[in-house]
């Protein structure tokens, strides 16, 4: 690509810390769409470029080595309206590339982050804040869960958010969100009510069920596609202390778990205080895979009589029980220092699809022990139960657009991941990911178990995610996008994340 120079009055150089600055009468570099250069003169102070330690710490700080791209800068508005004036600089040369970064914590190249463009990075709007005569908690983009809690939490209040902190809201949020309580109160996204959005035109707008109400559903898991988020206004509630479970059982417990996480997936339209998630993990310091049981009551109820199925499971390796706030249950953590493969498939609750994706793990891991080079891998088959029940408190709380009411069964979506070192054990892990997956898909459709929808927050980028919501719901999406992005900005110039059918 030639470089151009170009003679101004007032032209960039660098400070330590890689900051974009000014110097009058000298030369500078530039791309040819010099978009690191506009968003200065646009206004914006935090502009960082590479070779910068600034810039160097952004790039490491997102959690998968998958996602650590190297953009031409990293710029951090301040606030909404530097959010607009960037928005509005970026959008006004076409050839200018952007993502969009809140929490880093997606393991999709492109998703957040930008080669060759312009990432917006949001962690300085980062702020939570409670307004008890509403009775809604306003969270900032940036804001990393543990965060919040600590910020609600001595507030008597809460929100359903990440179950683990260091997750970003942004994010999280506009792909739907599962929380402790789900099957409680719905998705995440369910209890917004009211968004602060940039829209690609700069302008500053609200969506809620009373304003601009069709971008308010699309907003509900449509992902990046029609502005940039800077405030959720979330219905908080008053909390109660939580009753936690961990367990540890060896992979020869592997059909009881099977029959449990079965009936407790079809009795949660009569408990809906519970969250259990069960997943098995093969761990290399243990040279073998596990079996892991989350169970939560956030009723503050102690030793509530559906978790018996899972309490009573003999073997276990270790367990662990106490009453907890989101401050606290939050701390846990997942591996860094990966390159992380994702996949999510949705089914129908039933034991044969449940077991064929445990076997079909376990096959995975018996591979990789053989072809990979170092040994050093991590894997999850994560099992998270979908009631039905979920989706009538999504309609309840004025829908959302994933399309999930289009199926009254109780589900379950399967979370498949494998954490590799190297871009060869990627490449080669992929490709068995992709097996598992593809297994799962065609065993669940053959046995008419399929369920189409494709959650966002675990999907591999060559997922359909947003086709899996339904015709309906793509056709809702490409109106609001026409509607208040005509240009399609959000579409062509922000390349990574889900996108809707392109727009003729």
């Amino acid at each position: 690509m030639k470089v151009l120079y170009i003679c101004v009055a007032a032209a960039a150089y660098l400070v330590p810390g890689g900051f974009l600055t000014t110097v009058p009468g000298q030369m500078y570099k530039s791309d040819p769409a010099d978009c690191c250069q506009i968003l200065q003169e646009a206004g914006l102070k935090h502009a960082y470029l590479p070779n910068g330690t600034v810039y160097s710490e952004r790039v490491h700080s997102y959690w998968s080595l998958t996602a650590q791209l190297r953009p031409s800068c990293f710029v951090q508005p301040e606030n909404t309206e530097e959010v607009s004036k960037a928005v509005k600089a970026l959008a006004s040369r076409a050839q200018c590339k952007f993502a969009v970064r809140s929490g880093g914590h997606s393991s999709t190249a492109g998703a957040n982050n930008v080669e060759d463009g312009v990432t917006l990075d949001l962690s300085l709007l980062n702020s939570t804040t409670y307004d008890p005569a509403t009775g809604l908690a306003s969270i900032l983009p940036g804001a990393h869960w543990l965060n919040v809690y600590r910020t609600l939490d001595p507030l008597g209040v809460g929100v359903p958010g990440g179950r683990i902190g260091i997750v970003g809201a942004g994010g999280y949020l506009s792909g739907g969100g599962f929380s402790l309580y789900i099957n409680r109160i719905g998705l995440a996204c369910d209890s917004v009510q009211r968004f602060e959005v940039v829209l690609a035109s700069g302008e500053i707008v609200e969506a809620s069920a009373e304003t601009n109400s069709d971008l308010f559903q699309a907003l509900k898991g449509g992902g990046n596609n029609f502005g940039v988020i800077t405030r959720f206004d979330m219905q908080a509630f008053k909390r109660d202390p939580i009753d936690s479970y961990g367990l540890e059982h060896p992979e020869s417990e592997g059909v009881a778990h099977i029959r449990a996480l079965k009936r407790w997936t079809d009795g949660l339209e009569n408990y809906q205080d519970g969250s259990a998630v069960v997943f098995w993990s093969y761990r290399p310091v243990l040279s073998r895979t596990i079996i892991i049981t989350g169970l939560s009551d956030v009723s503050g109820r102690i030793g509530a009589p559906a978790f018996d199925d899972f309490l009573s499971i003999p073997g276990s390796i270790s367990s662990s029980s106490r009453m907890t706030n989101m401050s606290e249950s939050a701390l846990g953590t997942q591996a860094s220092g990966y390159r992380n493969i994702w996949f999510t498939v949705t089914f129908k609750n039933d034991i044969r699809v449940i077991t064929k994706a445990v076997e079909l793990h376990h096959n995975l891991v018996e591979e990789m022990k053989v072809e990979s080079s170092d040994g050093d891998f991590e894997t999850q088959c994560f099992f998270q139960p979908f009631p039905a029940i979920i989706a009538r408190h999504g309609a309840e709380r004025g829908g959302n657009i994933l399309g999930i009411d289009r199926n009254n069964d109780n589900a379950i979506v399967l979370l498949a991941s494998l954490a590799v070192n190297g871009v060869d054990q990627e490449i080669m892990g992929r490709e068995k990911m992709l097996v598992w997956k593809d297994a799962v898909e065609q065993y669940s459709d053959n046995l008419g178990m399929l369920f189409e929808y494709r959650y966002m927050n675990y999907a591999d980028g060559s997922q359909d995610v947003l086709q899996s919501y339904g015709e309906e719901n793509v056709q809702k999406m490409l109106a609001v996008s026409r509607k208040y992005d005509p240009n399609g900005v959000f579409q062509t110039q922000v390349p990574g994340g889900f996108k809707p059918p392109l727009i003729s």
